[in-house]
């Protein structure tokens, strides 16, 4: 009989480093190819019962897809011509808005200035050299590789979609034919339990942003405050990026009320709108409808959100939370791993006894 291989604790944790590392790196180098088929995999699943909802009613299968892939693409477009137009009004009174603020900046400067005897001379150096710096560290290059990269994921994504929808019986028998018979029980709960967390999660997460766009453009415009829609729209955009969007989304519109209003109440009742929006957003809208669906704990989802970040950029943050939530199913249903799925859990333990107590208690 064949001993088993023993390992050293030291031997494996330099082979699971080095593996971490070529796995994050080839994420890093290879994102322009995999951030397109993450998402297109993503939406197909989101995507995949409407398709068999039309293949049920005897409609072809290309057909079917071909539908849904249209009505997805025409959603995106209809959003994008909502935000672009948005967008043309504001760069229409730029010109008068950057005017504005730049009174309203001399203003604020001579009042520190005041307050705290320094000179606006001092002041004004002390800016331009933080403009400087910020302009030579903008890479324009770099900038335009990522525009060209999200163009490129754009046109990509529809395909990606079409394909995965058409093949996935083929990518699921092929994941079935990784594993043995007697593990493949264990690998269709993994797929169905992944289906439906993707499918919920999309599904509150897209509720969540219409109810925080609403309350956001409706408080904005109770307000009076200018191109109230299309900040109402970006600040729901960017609290999809969880724990940290929230807070830099408050920061444009108070910049804007502050600029365009005579009064210095406003950027301060855009920040209580907005600390109102988070209250009903953090303690009703995400317990009911996006929170029950993923179950990661906050300290996990703040550093796999900042990983994403460092990794794929804003992609990776929006999917970062999803991807981990599916790694927590894969890690429970395997059993030297699901110690590894409950620290991703957010089920905290009451009390526990001391360690030497409890081997105390053990060896009785």
């Amino acid at each position: 009989m064949e001993k088993e291989l023993k390992i050293p604790f030291y031997a494996k944790a330099a082979l699971i480093s080095i593996g971490l590392f070529a796995f994050v790196y080839t994420m890093y180098l290879g994102q322009d190819i995999i951030i397109p088929v993450v998402f297109g995999t993503i939406i197909a699943i989101l995507l995949n019962p409407f398709v068999n909802y039309l293949m049920g009613k005897r409609i072809n299968k290309v057909v079917s897809i071909t539908i849904a892939v249209t009505l997805t693409i025409l959603l995106v477009v209809g959003v994008f011509y909502v935000v672009s137009s948005q967008v043309t009004m504001f760069s229409e009174t730029w010109p008068l808005l950057k005017a504005k603020f730049a009174t309203s900046s001399n203003e604020f400067v001579h009042w520190i200035s005041e307050k705290f005897n320094i000179r606006v001379s001092k002041i004004n150096a002390w800016t331009k050299e933080t403009q400087s710096d910020a302009i030579d560290n903008f890479e324009l290059g770099q900038r335009l590789t990522q525009v060209g990269g999200m163009l490129l994921t754009l046109i990509l994504l529809p395909i990606y979609l079409f394909m995965i929808l058409y093949y996935k019986p083929l990518l699921l028998n092929f994941i079935r034919m990784l594993f043995h018979k007697e593990h493949h029980t264990v690998v269709e709960e993994i797929l169905f339990k992944t289906k439906k967390i993707i499918q919920t999660y999309l599904v509150g997460l897209f509720f969540e942003m219409v109810i925080v766009a609403v309350l956001n453009s409706v408080g904005l415009l109770l307000l009076g405050i200018d191109y109230a829609i299309i900040l109402g729209i970006t600040g729901a955009l960017l609290n999809l990026i969880p724990y940290i969007g929230g807070v830099v989304a408050v920061i444009l519109p108070a910049v804007i009320a502050f600029v365009t209003k005579e009064s210095v109440y406003y950027p301060f009742l855009v920040v209580v709108l907005y600390a109102f929006v988070q209250l009903v957003d953090n303690n009703y809208v995400i317990p009911k409808v996006v929170a029950s669906r993923v179950k990661i704990n906050a300290l996990i989802s703040v550093i796999v959100l900042l990983i994403g970040g460092a990794i794929w950029g804003v992609a990776g943050m929006f999917l970062s939370i999803p991807l981990t939530a599916i790694l927590k199913v894969v890690f429970d249903h395997i059993e030297p791993m699901k110690p590894w799925g409950f620290l991703l859990g957010n089920m905290v333990p009451t009390a526990r006894k001391p360690l030497l107590k409890q081997k105390a208690a053990d060896t009785e």
